[in-house]
């Protein structure tokens, strides 16, 4: 990058995300989409993008996005937004909230559905699961609040989110090989990995305890630059100890239980 100081970002409308995922960041998003702001790149990279809770509120972009998730539901339901809207939308016109529909469409193999079929169901799973469960999902019954699947608010929303996937590169690789992909002196990536102690709620195929320590000598040897978002654990801070670290205070809410907790904002 010749003059980073140099870099403009255009101004985008902040988007709410489809669904709920387990361990979003919305109550850290604007001080996350002032620190992304505050580091000149001409590229953006989310490593683990989940429901694209961090991605979507911010308000400025570079030239290029790149997100990615190695859970193939992500990846896929993002891909049939940005290019099968229409057809998505009318898919999913006429689906109701139901806890039997619920129960079906959890025991389909999602790798025997087509493109649409899979993202219809990943999303509809998702929007009706307690708390943002991503593996082992129960019906969420909140009452007081009506249906999580209510179409006439869900297209409209859906629509602006294919908008701001317009232009938008997606990935779905493991976040080593997305990162050695992607690593250059123009580039941010954004980390958001599960928690220390969290690992197995996403899956145990997908990230494991032991990449916490290959994941710091990889973010080390960084060309770019990056911002990553941890628990605030002994250990967290043991094995990240060589960058700079942020202390913050979040809440975590699962149902009716919320409780303040410490997180850590972490960088290069």
């Amino acid at each position: 990058m010749s003059n980073p100081q140099a870099l403009t970002f255009e101004a985008v409308t902040p988007v709410h995300p489809a669904a709920a995922w387990i361990g979003g960041k919305r109550n850290l998003a604007k001080p996350l989409v002032a620190e992304i702001n505050a580091v000149p790149h001409e590229t953006y990279a989310e490593v683990f993008v989940g429901m694209a809770g961090v991605f979507l509120r911010r308000d400025q972009r570079p030239k290029c996005e790149v997100i990615n998730d190695f859970n193939q539901d992500v990846a896929n339901l993002f891909r049939v937004l940005q290019h099968h809207y229409v057809a998505f939308t009318e898919m999913i016109r006429f689906q109701i909230s139901s806890r039997a529909n619920f129960i079906r469409l959890s025991k389909q193999d999602p790798a025997a559905l087509t493109d649409l079929q899979r993202a219809a169901r990943f999303l509809y799973l998702q929007r009706l699961a307690f708390g943002g469960k991503v593996t082992g999902q129960n019906f969420g019954v909140s009452p007081g609040i009506g249906a999580r699947f209510d179409v006439t608010k869900l297209v409209p929303l859906l629509e602006d989110l294919a908008e701001r996937l317009s232009g938008v590169i997606i990935e779905c690789l493991d976040w080593q090989d997305f990162i050695g992909r992607w690593d250059r002196p123009g580039t941010l990536f954004y980390l958001d990995p599960p928690y220390f102690g969290t690992e197995h709620f996403y899956g145990k195929e997908l990230f494991s305890r032991g990449q916490f320590e290959v994941m710091a000598d990889v973010l080390a040897q960084l060309r770019g630059r990056f911002i990553l978002t941890l628990n605030d654990h002994p250990e967290v801070r043991r094995i990240f100890g060589r960058f700079a670290l942020k202390e913050v205070g979040t809440t975590y809410t699962t149902g009716k239980t919320s409780k303040r907790v410490g997180e850590l904002i972490i960088s290069n």
